[in-house]
């Protein structure tokens, strides 16, 4: 199923909104990504028409298990992108967020595993002392300096 770019935003809004909140409404998805109550009732009566949130007006809004599965996975295509735009290519933060943001929905789900397998295969992600998390602050800097000394070694 191939999903928009304001339902793939709207099933990761959900998602870190539960994370951080356990609730949410529609009212925290318009103020987080700075859209109208309508434009998000709207959309969010679409995503539970397809199974992915659990919704009823005026209530709570829950993903389903498989609207949390692709909440995950459009996050981690995020995440290895903006890992990739920075580290690798050594992209400042900021804008290298804001690429990934944008990226994320053009690339599909087939070569965000690529990516990630080459940043893990090729740099040898396995190696690092820390162990690998994408999401530890430690890791990143571990993989800067790998990415940069095996970029370094390939020339």
């Amino acid at each position: 199923m191939k999903l928009t770019n304001s339902q793939e935003e709207y099933l990761k809004t959900i998602y870190l909104l539960e994370k951080n909140n356990k609730k949410v409404r529609v009212t925290d998805i318009a103020k987080k990504l700075k859209i109208t109550k309508p434009s998000v009732n709207k959309g969010i009566n679409v995503l539970k028409e397809i199974g992915l949130v659990n919704y009823e007006a005026y209530g709570d809004i829950m993903l389903t298990e498989k609207g949390k599965k692709l909440a995950l996975s459009i996050i981690k295509r995020q995440d290895i992108l903006e890992m990739f735009l920075v580290n690798v290519l050594e992209i400042q933060k900021d804008e290298a967020i804001e690429e990934a943001k944008a990226l994320k929905h053009a690339i599909s789900e087939n070569t965000a595993l690529r990516l990630n397998k080459y940043i893990t295969e090729v740099l040898n992600l396995e190696e690092l002392e820390c162990g690998y998390n994408i999401n530890n602050e430690k890791c990143r800097n571990c993989l800067r300096v790998t990415a940069k000394n095996r970029l370094k070694e390939n020339k």
